[in-house]
């Protein structure tokens, strides 16, 4: 059962948890920060954020039960935002592991893969301001609602989603270093590679966009 419009952010250990709170609650939202399974199945909605290693971050989702509980919460339609770190753990596998190892297992919950952004000329990680191009699929997403296309929001990462990642799920596209999946939508789950929670206007707008997901859903019959 959802408890009362109240959004999860998930602490597994890895990053900006307390920004992305403060962000949800200048949206408009009600967020609580906590590590317990039994929370997160019982939220109205779910952040998965974070900044740090994919091996890492899955060693600590898997050991601590909360891949399955992120896992239930997902396939029951509760709306489900990841950041970053948190898009990237929501699909198969990643390549940033330990040396000896080729792929992670990330929670699959949708097919493709993450990869290193390929240095060239441009400097990797990439921080920074930059653009995101919305796609069809990105201009009928709830999430973009009011966003206009070409939006500054701010990165910064050095792996991202390869091409393997399905286009029908992909919502915006960003171009550095290649050319990338900067956000995804598939039924309730969202993601993007991007932190609203430092992106301005148009984060709030996205946070805002998130929060309204989970109340409509919350007082649908």
């Amino acid at each position: 059962m959802a408890d009362g419009g109240r959004i999860v952010v998930v602490d597994y250990h890895k990053g900006n948890l307390l920004s992305v709170a403060r962000g949800l609650a200048e949206a408009g939202a009600t967020a609580e920060v906590t590590d317990d399974t039994a929370r997160i199945r019982a939220a109205a909605g779910v952040v998965l954020p974070g900044v740090g290693s994919f091996e890492d971050a899955m060693g600590y989702v898997r050991a601590s039960g909360q891949d399955e509980a992120l896992l239930d919460v997902m396939r029951a339609g509760v709306p489900f935002l990841g950041i970053c770190l948190g898009l990237h753990l929501i699909f198969e596998r990643g390549s940033e592991c330990s040396p000896g190892t080729e792929w992670v297992r990330g929670l699959g919950l949708l097919p493709g893969s993450v990869t290193r952004l390929d240095a060239g000329r441009l400097k990797v990680p990439h921080v920074g301001w930059d653009q995101i191009h919305l796609t069809e699929h990105g201009r009928a997403c709830p999430l973009f609602e009011g966003v206009p296309e070409g939006a500054n929001v701010y990165f910064t990462h050095s792996f991202a989603l390869a091409g393997d990642v399905g286009a029908a799920v992909v919502t915006a596209r960003t171009h550095y270093a290649r050319s990338f999946a900067s956000a995804v939508w598939e039924d309730n789950v969202y993601g993007v590679q991007f932190h609203p929670e430092k992106s301005s206007a148009a984060g709030l707008k996205i946070l805002s966009n998130f929060a309204g997901i989970v109340r409509e859903r919350e007082v649908r019959p």
